[in-house]
């Protein structure tokens, strides 16, 4: 529901699973199905399934206003070429306010919900719109990378009826199976003095390195790998394109003199555009898996930032422990 300037999401469902066309192939079944998935919201099926998904939650009460979608990632590893086509096609065909949710697991799975919400910049709609991502429109327009992406701020709240539920259960039992089944409704415990599942808890403050620092660094250096590759390639085009102008002033050169020799002997001039049907010019790559793939390397520098800040500052906090005079 989008109220003022407070877009309001209430309600989630998941598109029906799909499956592409099984090969023989085993390698390319896999990555058929991965980009089989990650297209799913712009397929003329689930857009159907979509249309009748919100048409049976109006008829129950149910906020079914279309406001974006959302994915899941793994350790921020979002951006690329199917989030930004999908988030394109919910702009352009919807509205220009949807939205997209990552929930990033990794994450959620040590305790702390990770949801963020993205939208395209209007700056960058244009740009796809017109496939305009060479050095020069680029350089023309001032657009970066950091412009591709707007994180919006994120506010999450549970209803009062699922606070009050979460509040009242009690933790579970540290060994299950030393537990005795209770002979009647009398004879049960009082869990009134049983700690609830959100009371605080002191394992944040152990000392060990977070996992996820090693693997956000290696994603790190997987994603610089892939920058130094398109990077490469943009200099092979630079070298070809030098080559072929090369070849194109040498052979101007060489028609102008022709031409001039032509004239004293009073003979017809050939024509001196004719390079363009003898020569072909390399074609520019498009600038935009490099702009994507330095946006991913900065959402794991940040990552790797955030992680490397909680490390440190438990290392400071006990480091009179760590000196070698302090240990015993």
């Amino acid at each position: 529901m989008d109220a003022k300037s407070t877009l309001e999401i209430t309600n989630s469902f998941p598109f029906p699973a799909s499956e592409p066309p099984p090969t023989t192939d085993t390698y390319h079944d896999n990555n058929n199905m991965s980009q089989w998935a990650a297209a799913a919201p712009r397929s003329k099926a689930n857009a159907i399934y979509q249309t009748e998904m919100i048409k049976k939650l109006r008829e129950v009460n149910v906020d079914a206003n279309n406001v974006g979608w959302y994915t899941s990632a793994n350790l921020g590893n979002f951006v690329n070429m199917n989030m930004i086509e999908n988030q394109y096609h919910y702009q352009k065909e919807l509205n220009e306010r949807t939205v997209a949710l990552v929930h990033d697991v990794s994450r959620s799975s040590q305790g702390s919900l990770s949801l963020r919400a993205f939208r395209l910049s209007p700056a960058f709609m244009v740009a796809y719109k017109d496939s305009k991502f060479t050095a020069e429109s680029l350089q023309k327009s001032s657009f970066r990378y950091q412009d591709i992406l707007l994180e919006l701020p994120l506010q999450i709240h549970n209803s009062h009826l699922l606070t009050s539920f979460l509040h009242t259960l009690p933790s579970s039992p540290s060994n299950p199976s030393t537990t005795s089944i209770p002979s009647s409704l009398s004879s049960l415990p009082p869990t009134h003095n049983l700690p609830s599942p959100l009371h605080p808890n002191l394992s944040t403050l152990t000392l060990s390195i977070d996992p996820f620092l090693s693997q956000t660094s290696d994603l790190l250096l997987e994603a610089i790998e892939s920058h130094h590759t398109e990077l490469n390639n943009h200099q092979y085009y630079q070298r070809s394109l030098a080559r072929e102008q090369a070849k194109i002033t040498a052979w101007q050169q060489k028609r102008k003199a022709e031409n001039a020799s032509r004239v004293l002997t009073k003979q017809t001039p050939l024509p001196e555009d004719e390079w363009q049907r003898l020569f072909k010019l390399p074609t520019e790559p498009s600038r935009l898996e490099g702009m994507l793939n330095s946006r991913q390397v900065e959402q794991y520098a940040r990552q790797v930032d955030g992680f490397a800040a909680g490390v440190t500052g438990k290392m400071f906090a006990v480091r009179s422990n760590l000196l070698p005079e302090n240990m015993e």
